[in-house]
């Protein structure tokens, strides 16, 4: 099997959930990649931190403008293990992120529940990569929450 770049990323983005689901954090994990290079990585932190805007997608756009000393991402790719919320949606249209790759899709919480016109027009989507592994990490997760 021949593994693309977005699997190849979305692989880790993975490793970041899985470290979020190590320490008893929603599983979802985040790289930021320019240039065929990862620059910044993250995973879900919201206990840790108690801050319910730490996810993911959050910490790693935050780190990245910071650490880069850039307002705008447009030639920046994120990869996301689940469909951003809203709010991160919103955040990815304000710095203009060029490429978003999720691997599963939320449902009930995901932006696309309410528009795919939150992120910025010129952002380009794609969805699915490492969906399977995304969704069973999560599905254990919230079965082992339960139990």
């Amino acid at each position: 099997m021949i593994e693309t770049d977005d699997e190849k990323f979305m692989a880790e983005a993975m490793k970041e959930a899985k470290k979020a689901f190590q320490n008893n954090e929603v599983p979802i994990g985040a790289i930021l990649v320019h240039q065929n290079r990862i620059v910044a990585r993250g995973h879900n932190q919201t206990e840790l931190l108690k801050d319910v805007t730490a996810h993911a997608e959050m910490l790693v756009v935050t780190a990245a403008t910071a650490d880069l000393g850039m307002k705008y991402l447009d030639d920046f790719t994120l990869y996301v293990t689940l469909e951003p919320c809203v709010m991160c949606a919103g955040a990815l249209k304000w710095v203009r992120i060029g490429r978003l790759v999720f691997a599963a899709e939320d449902d009930k919480a995901g932006f696309s529940t309410v528009s795919n016109s939150i992120l910025h027009p010129k952002t380009l989507i794609s969805k699915g990569v490492l969906k399977n592994e995304s969704i069973q990490l999560l599905q254990t997760f919230f079965k082992k929450r339960r139990t």
